[in-house]
């Protein structure tokens, strides 16, 4: 018998937090959907320091107004919420939502995508951009610069509702989720916090204002997709894959790292190809 079976009393006890924050009546305040709106609005506000700050782009000359990040924020909310929900109902449980369409809107019950809300957001910011003569790498370069911090509160918010846990294991920092069986599992959900929210947001962070890479629209945005679909497959080594999907190909491969893959390819390619705006000549 594996010996995670025999020492249940070593996990670390599961933090008794109420995922609704408050309830008045039929109305309740979610972690998981505050992370969301807490996230998209830091995505805002740091969108708009990048664009505002002169010393960060080719010339001095700001590629965007920071109006233009205030129009697309309702963009983005769109893009998001669309995108994430469809994601979730094509590849991960297409068979429930085709018994029972009317599911689909049932967002409150969870069941959100990251690829479907990446989807969303890239074709509402290509959408955005070519509406305003925006370079659309640019734009992109600017957005996914803050996107790990929302990426980080949503994986926290993912492990207060005891959800997308990790597999079985006995290391000394497991933990056993009230709705996971008998077992202690790794916490997968702070393991992407920690990969996709701090630790990437750290480095877009260097490659931003260190390293000046806004100045080659694509190697931003590029290393953001590389480096998630990176940490994405990592943790898929460590995190239980959905129930109705399991393991594919009868094997270790998990939905997560086949969506994932092509993130890291078109990452690469990104940042291979991206090249330094030229220094604009004075009239």
């Amino acid at each position: 018998m594996p010996d995670f079976l025999l020492l249940p009393l070593a996990a670390l006890p599961f933090p008794n937090i109420d995922p609704v924050i408050v309830q008045v009546g039929p109305l309740a305040i979610h972690w998981y959907g505050l992370a969301y709106i807490v996230g998209i609005l830091f995505g805002w506000w740091y969108a708009k320091r990048l664009v505002s700050d002169e010393r960060l782009w080719t010339g001095g000359q700001r590629p965007m107004r920071p109006e233009d990040i205030d129009d697309f924020l309702v963009w983005a909310a769109i893009g998001i919420v669309l995108g994430g929900r469809l994601g979730y109902v094509l590849f991960y449980d297409f068979a429930r939502y085709l018994q029972n369409p009317l599911d689909i809107f049932a967002v409150w019950q969870g069941g959100m995508s990251f690829h479907g809300g990446f989807a969303g957001t890239t074709l509402a910011m290509i959408l955005f951009a070519r509406s305003r003569g925006i370079r659309i790498w640019t734009l992109f370069d600017v957005i996914a610069a803050g996107v790990p911090v929302a990426l980080g509160l949503v994986r926290c918010t993912n492990f207060i509702n005891s959800e997308l846990w990790g597999r079985p294991t006995d290391v000394p920092w497991a933990v056993e989720f009230p709705n996971g069986g008998p077992f202690t599992r790794h916490p997968s959900q702070l393991y992407e916090a920690l990969l996709e929210g701090l630790v990437l947001f750290i480095l877009l962070r260097i490659l931003t204002h260190h390293f000046g890479k806004l100045k080659s629209p694509g190697f931003v945005s590029g290393a953001f997709v590389a480096f998630y679909g990176c940490a994405r497959i990592f943790v898929e080594f460590f995190r239980e894959p959905d129930a109705q999907l399991g393991y594919l190909l009868g094997g270790w491969l998990t939905m997560g790292m086949v969506l994932s893959l092509p993130m890291v390819l078109v990452g690469v390619w990104a940042m291979a190809t991206a090249k330094p705006t030229e220094v604009p000549r004075p009239a």
